[in-house]
């Protein structure tokens, strides 16, 4: 493995922003210094006006393979991510079949080592009768376990009482929810539909029916359940600034001891309802993109640190299936290729901070699941790099990884774009361009 010099390297790393040279080698940050003698040996980048931060650790991603593959695989969806600049994702047991068992999740290890350029790892899917499966799990080779606790694509629901709280109680491992509450959704649907008629349901509708009252009624259920069991919850993509108060009392405790934590999501952060008028069935995703309102409040939370983490939750459809009617299209949309870029421009616009994105991007989910030597730039952790140059970037066709080929962002100018990604040390996006070669990412580890 060849080694990569960073030249003048402006790093973000813990709050602080420094300039140093970096050394990667042997697939790891093995100096930082004020400056490193270059090697013939080396390869060497400028890293003059530009931004080296650690890589993107996404904990939310449907990358769909096995089982729809149409829509993308773990290949595609690999480079996609690390042209944004992800280096590890955590991908969804929704399949067909779901990953319901702990053979299942070596199934789709064994995909990823022989396809992922970026690291991986996947959550095991809880159902109402799989606790048996659950406590097979080895807390140092496998993220977490899912629960939808509100139905989404896939058909994992999980919403009785009795299961719910076995599954709260006996889960050894981190627990992430999807959180909205189904009978809500079914009932307002129902009432949409007496009202307008099916085939007369819209995209701006979506927001109204899985509405705000639902998101927080199985959130607060969550937090209560983790509550009285002492289990160790995470809460995805939160969507409404009422949820932000159930996560406020836990921001005091260090991310290192807080048993009770939430992620918000990109399109979350950038889009609100007024952007259903142009994207469509595109923004059609669960739980809703809301409110400006909202989208401000989870920014703000962000920045606080009540929210600990920035995901994506990537669920790529082909637009075949999006164009269809509404009430027909599936609910999901493609977003790692351009989340970092997303993330950075709400910096760009002064509604969120540098540090407080590289902590929420980075720092907080290696933190948070307890990721071995990764999220941070620190000697003696993987080489996984991300670096940014400010110069404008318009999304094009051409551009798009993802195997669905489409992209909320399409025809967007962001102020950045990504130069070079290194995932373990090897440069897997040079000058922006994805270099294909046969050395795939590595299945995390956690310390636990």
């Amino acid at each position: 493995m060849s080694a990569t010099l960073l030249k003048n390297a402006t790093y973000i790393n813990e709050g602080c922003t420094s300039q140093r040279d970096i050394l990667l080698k042997n697939g790891l940050i093995e100096r930082i210094d004020t400056s490193i003698p270059a090697d013939d040996s080396y390869e060497i980048i400028d890293c003059r006006d530009m931004l080296v931060l650690p890589g993107v650790i996404d904990d939310q991603v449907h990358f769909r393979e096995p089982g729809a593959t149409h829509k993308a695989t773990i290949a595609t969806e690999s480079v996609a991510a690390v042209l944004g600049g992800t280096t590890s994702f955590m991908d969804m047991p929704n399949n067909n079949p779901p990953a319901v068992t702990i053979e299942d999740i070596m199934a789709k290890k064994d995909i990823a080592a022989r396809n992922s350029y970026a690291n991986y790892s996947f959550y095991l899917g809880a159902t109402e009768n799989n606790m048996e499966e659950i406590q097979k799990i080895n807390p140092a080779e496998i993220c977490g376990v899912k629960i939808f606790m509100g139905s989404s694509t896939g058909n994992l629901l999980v919403d009785k009482d009795e299961a719910l709280y076995n599954i709260f109680k006996n889960c050894h491992v981190l627990i992430a929810t999807h959180c909205e509450d189904n009978a809500l959704i079914n009932k307002n649907m129902e009432e949409f539909k007496a009202k307008y008629g099916e085939e007369n349901l819209k995209p701006y509708m979506h927001p109204l029916i899985r509405n705000h009252k639902a998101c927080y009624k199985s959130t607060k259920k969550a937090v209560d359940l983790a509550l009285e069991t002492g289990a160790n919850l995470h809460v995805l993509h939160l969507s409404t600034e009422d949820e932000i108060e159930l996560f406020r009392p836990f921001a005091d405790i260090s991310l290192e001891q807080r048993k009770i934590t939430a992620e918000a999501c990109a399109h979350h952060l950038f889009f609100n309802d007024k952007s259903y008028e142009r994207l469509g069935n595109r923004l059609k995703c669960n739980p809703a993109v809301k409110t400006e309102e909202d989208r401000k409040a989870l920014i703000s939370a962000v920045e606080q640190g009540i929210i600990s983490i920035i995901a994506t939750d990537h669920a790529p459809h082909t637009l075949e299936e999006k164009n269809q009617p509404f009430y027909k299209a599936p609910s999901g949309l493609p977003l790692i290729q351009y989340s970092l870029l997303a993330v950075l421009e709400l910096v760009h616009r002064n509604e969120l901070s540098l540090e407080a994105a590289v902590t929420a991007l980075s720092h907080n989910p290696a933190v948070r699941f307890n990721i071995d030597r990764r999220g941070f730039i620190k000697e003696g952790y993987f080489a996984d790099i991300a670096i940014v140059k400010n110069e404008e970037f318009t999304v094009k066709p051409v551009d798009i990884a993802s195997k669905c080929k489409w992209s909320p962002f399409l025809g967007y100018t962001f102020a950045n774009r990504v130069m070079h990604t290194f995932v373990n040390g090897n440069h897997v996006v040079n000058n922006g361009i994805f270099v294909p070669n046969n050395i795939f990412g590595r299945d995390l580890r956690f310390n636990r």
